[in-house]
């Protein structure tokens, strides 16, 4: 499916159409011409835009086109004048039921944004952090932030100008992703090249200019929405004699959704034909990315030939004023992708420069990543090592504690382990180091104090006369302890 399907108008354009009443009628010459009969249709679905607020666009359309006044008002009002916000101030005057509904729906949008906000945060993994919805909420600018209850005129504006900004910019990304999808391709194709030996470039050479030759081979394309191009759909795909060909009649069996306007779908649709002339997806040398991308330059053609004011959208009266133009009677040849490649040289050169600065970085990303990893692997190596000398250690110690530890060690409750040398007889106690053993003749020294004196004449006796000016105290005089602790 073609992606300008989920395109079919900006905000204002998907207005337009929505809130179109029934096509306008057709004069049709019944005697030429079989008309199916008609027969009771379903309400014409909502083409998805693509764009990520594409529900809440379609919900306020459709409660928009339920009021009478703002319908008119609509029909009515020029589309430079919607796009600047003229229509926007005519929301104050629809119903209060619209307006409460309207409300409802913004309200929605807004917890519908804040969840998402939340879900983003989650799985970014700041929860701890408070978040500031007011702040977020300013990145989606087609609704007003700063009020979240109430749809007012301004909402309107922004919604109307946002998608019109965004759905403009639509096409020319789409380009752009073209012309990156047929560098590549070439790229790629040069690549393979490389690799080849030259009798093998050679074939491959051979092969490729073959296949463009055949994909060339085709019927004449018609210029897109001339009148040879739709009198062949009217046809081969309407069974109609070519003869008898009608452009009221024709917009008429081909506005699909019966709203009075050809949108870009409708549009695409009247091109397959030729398209079909160009591409086939059973052969090698036909590209559906090429179709694809054909099919838009045609419909972006007939739109800016045909939609004279610009909404997007192709209206009967524009349609019958196309097919009065020399233009639509005698239009020049269609040039198709293979005459108009999607790039230039110095595009391709530029492209490849960067995919050689791209792998470039991939290669030195991939090289710091190693090194990482070796770094990474060099210390768990470190660690490892650590652990089996600690391994190791504990083993020693454990053989110590079961293998060198001396007997009297071991003990049981609170049992106090002898101690050598306690409770022994002082001459059975061991000498601290450095201290001789007093010889036998010395060990025969009195303890008795009565016996100091005695055999030693040197130590003063009891009965010696004391030295002058030393008196003997009286018998009667008290006794001074001898206090160690009280000596100056």
């Amino acid at each position: 499916m073609s992606f300008t399907k989920g395109l079919i108008t900006s905000s204002l354009v998907l207005a337009s159409v929505m809130f179109c009443a029934n096509a306008v009628p057709i004069s049709i010459d019944k005697t030429k011409v079989k008309i199916p009969e008609e027969t009771v249709k379903d309400p014409p679905q909502s083409v998805d835009t693509g764009l990520h607020y594409d529900r809440y666009l379609r919900e306020v359309i459709d409660f928009l086109e339920k009021d009478q006044h703002f319908r008119e008002k609509l029909h009515n009002t020029d589309m430079e004048d919607i796009k600047q916000g003229k229509l926007a101030k005519e929301l104050d005057f629809v119903s209060h039921h619209v307006r409460t509904k309207l409300d409802e729906l913004k309200r929605q949008e807004v917890s519908r944004l804040r969840t998402l906000i939340k879900a983003k945060q989650d799985i970014e993994g700041g929860n701890d952090f408070a978040v500031d919805h007011q702040a977020l909420l300013k990145q989606f600018e087609y609704l007003n932030h700063m009020n979240p209850h109430t749809f007012e005129v301004e909402d309107l504006d922004r919604l109307i100008k946002s998608a019109t900004k965004d759905l403009e910019n639509y096409d020319k990304e789409r380009h752009e992703d073209f012309k990156r999808y047929e560098m590549t391709k070439e790229h790629e194709r040069r690549e393979h090249l490389k690799a080849l030996d030259e009798e093998g470039r050679k074939k491959e050479e051979e092969h490729y200019e073959e296949m463009k030759k055949k994909h060339a081979d085709h019927p004449k394309v018609n210029h897109p929405g001339s009148k040879d191009q739709l009198k062949e759909v009217w046809e081969e795909a309407d069974g109609l004699d070519p003869e008898d060909f009608d452009p009221k009649t024709f917009f008429n069996l081909h506005d699909t959704n019966g709203d009075g306007f050809f949108d870009e779908q409708e549009l695409e649709a009247l091109f397959t034909k030729e398209l079909e002339k160009i591409y086939d997806p059973t052969n090698e040398e036909d590209d559906m990315v090429e179709m694809e991308e054909e099919r838009l330059r045609m419909r972006e053609h007939v739109m800016n030939e045909v939609d004279s004011n610009k909404d997007r959208l192709v209206s009967l009266d524009e349609f019958l004023v196309a097919t009065r133009k020399k233009e639509f009677l005698e239009p020049d040849s269609w040039e198709t992708l293979e005459q108009n490649q999607a790039y230039t040289e110095e595009e391709m050169r530029e492209f490849e420069e960067h995919l050689v600065r791209q792998e470039q970085d991939l290669n030195q990303k991939a090289a710091d990543l190693q090194k990482q990893k070796e770094e990474l692997e060099r210390q768990q190596d470190q660690l490892n090592a650590q652990k089996i000398e600690l391994q190791q250690a504990v083993e020693h110690v454990e053989r110590l504690k079961t293998q060198d530890v001396p007997p009297e060690m071991h003990f049981e409750g609170n049992a106090v382990p002898e101690m050598i040398g306690h409770n022994q007889p002082p001459e059975h106690q061991p000498l601290p180091p450095g201290h001789q053993d007093v010889p036998p003749e010395h060990n025969n020294i009195p303890l008795n104090h009565q016996d100091l004196g005695q055999g030693y004449p040197n130590i003063p006796q009891n009965n010696q006369p004391m030295p002058p000016g030393h008196n003997n105290l009286p018998q009667d005089s008290p006794q001074v302890p001898l206090d160690h602790n009280n000596v100056p």
